[in-house]
């Protein structure tokens, strides 16, 4: 016979002996014993229970003190505020994890038998959260290979914005008209990631079309005219005007400055109000569709 059998017929007896002697004493009237019991029993609950909130409160205090002295040394450090968020946010789970299983260890519950439990519901567990246990590879991979730092202005899953934090599961984007972005860590770090940032300066590209019969060469000067009347816009590398092609309606050009990164909306949106006045004043024409009818009734 195994060690540590117990066979159901013994279960069954030791439980209705027990309950026999709970009404013989109920019969046999002594409810003093029944309440000294029971106060024992709630006693030793309730401090269980008490000591139980006692230590997830200073628990609680002790994480959130661990989690302060970990920014401040990241600041002194000067690391990337992504990695930084990354690293708290690991540390306040992985603590957090202690003091849950520390809770569980007070109530009486041997360790071994969360870890068993742990254990035994793993596989359900992996399937239920495998897309999160995917973005926290996801994170865990940025950081490693790091295409951005905290305050690069990327573009990525279809949106834009600045990096704000590198979370355990989603890494955060502000964006201009001030919305924030969540996007989860795992298709992040498998798909393209263009930075902004990388460098110091940027293209901008600005469209003109105008209508045929204008001079090329008069569309070419009016266009890089723009370009001394903002000392925004850079002279090395060189800007220039390129004829991109023909449509049924129109000539297209194309202006290409470099600018700034801090100043490249500005400069954008400045050079298309521009462009459009510095055609009219010029008496550069502008197609625009035009619908011609013909009417070949006989009067």
């Amino acid at each position: 016979m195994p060690l540590f059998s117990i066979s159901t017929e013994a279960i069954l007896e030791n439980t209705i002996g027990t309950e026999s002697d709970f009404a013989q004493r109920v019969l046999g009237g002594y409810f003093d014993e029944i309440l000294r019991e029971f106060l024992s029993w709630f006693l030793t609950f309730g401090g269980r229970l008490l000591l139980v909130v006692a230590v997830f409160l200073i628990g609680r205090w002790i994480i959130k003190k661990v989690i302060k002295f970990e920014n401040r040394f990241f600041k002194k450090t000067d690391m990337d505020c992504a990695l930084t968020s990354f690293l708290c946010h690991l540390t306040s789970f992985i603590l957090y994890a202690a003091l849950i299983v520390l809770i569980i260890r007070i109530f009486g519950v041997q360790t071994f038998s969360v870890a068993a439990l742990i254990g035994a519901a793993g596989l359900a567990i992996g399937f239920a959260v495998k897309d999160n246990l995917a973005n926290f590879a996801g994170g865990v991979m940025l950081l490693f290979n790091k295409p951005f730092k905290g305050g690069d202005f990327i573009q990525a899953q279809s949106v834009e914005g600045v990096v704000e934090s590198v979370g355990i599961l989603y890494t955060v984007l502000h964006t201009f008209d001030k919305r924030t972005i969540y996007i989860p860590n795992g298709p992040l770090s498998t798909g393209n990631i263009v930075n902004l940032s990388e460098q110091d300066i940027r293209r901008v590209e600005c469209d003109a079309r105008v209508e045929y019969g204008t001079s090329v060469d008069e569309v070419r000067q009016a266009l890089l005219s723009l370009v001394a009347r903002d000392n925004r816009i850079l002279l090395d590398p060189e800007p220039h005007v390129r004829m991109m092609g023909m449509t049924e309606t129109s000539i297209d050009f194309q202006l290409r400055v470099w600018t700034k990164v801090d100043d490249f909306w500005e400069v954008r949106f400045w050079l298309n109000e521009a462009i459009y006045t510095e055609l009219r004043s010029r008496g550069i024409g502008m197609p625009f569709t035009r619908m011609v009818m013909h009417n070949s009734q006989k009067v």
